[in-house]
């Protein structure tokens, strides 16, 4: 049988409703506050490797949801998918309110901006990287939503090499502008999850 998402309409509207929530002000976000093509670094390809860990995330999701029944989490699908939706919405929710904290500094484009300093306000008290702890929730919300294991793996898989890629090249650029305070703040916090990595 096909997991809970392909067999429930109404759940299949629930997901497109978290992907708007999701995918839509990024895009927005991206085509409005572009950085002055001066200060932009070379990202070395790093945001063209997060969005290919993203579709990549997802195609293999629904590929593997579709193809793999024996993946399938059996255990109350109803109420694994809601989850998979709530922590796709607290995803986003935390990934902007970190963007929002991090103010005139955040940019889709790895740039140094004039004055930048280490923001340590926040959920920068805690991690290094929150809008990337954000969007890496939404990707396990996801695939969690999909209600198979290996759909969940694919997500979490795919945004981690994504997202990894993207923080080394993101932090030798900011090591370079900021110097020793950057490996000093590097030192004591860690990188996505508070604590643990």
């Amino acid at each position: 049988m096909p997991p809970f998402l392909f067999t429930n309409h109404i759940a299949g509207l629930i997901l497109d409703a978290a992907y708007v929530i999701w995918l839509v002000p990024e895009f927005i976000h991206t085509h409005t506050h572009r950085v002055d093509t001066k200060s932009a670094a070379d990202d070395r390809r790093s945001g063209l490797g997060v969005a290919l860990s993203i579709w990549i995330g997802i195609f293999l999701a629904y590929l593997l949801a579709l193809t793999e029944p024996p993946a399938d989490i059996d255990w109350y699908p109803v109420l694994l998918f809601t989850l998979g939706i709530i922590f796709m919405v607290a995803g986003v929710v935390f990934r902007w309110y970190a963007v929002a904290v991090l103010g005139k500094y955040f940019s889709f484009q790895l740039a140094i901006q004039p004055g930048q300093t280490i923001v340590e306000q926040g959920p920068y008290r805690l991690i290094r990287h929150p809008s990337y702890t954000g969007a890496l929730i939404t990707m396990f919300g996801l695939g969690l939503a999909f209600t198979n294991w290996l759909s969940l793996l694919a997500m979490l898989i795919a945004g981690f090499m994504g997202y990894s890629y993207r923080v080394w090249v993101e932090e030798q650029l900011l090591i370079q502008a900021l110097g020793e305070p950057y490996r000093e703040y590097m030192g004591h916090m860690k990188r996505f999850i508070p604590f643990v990595y």
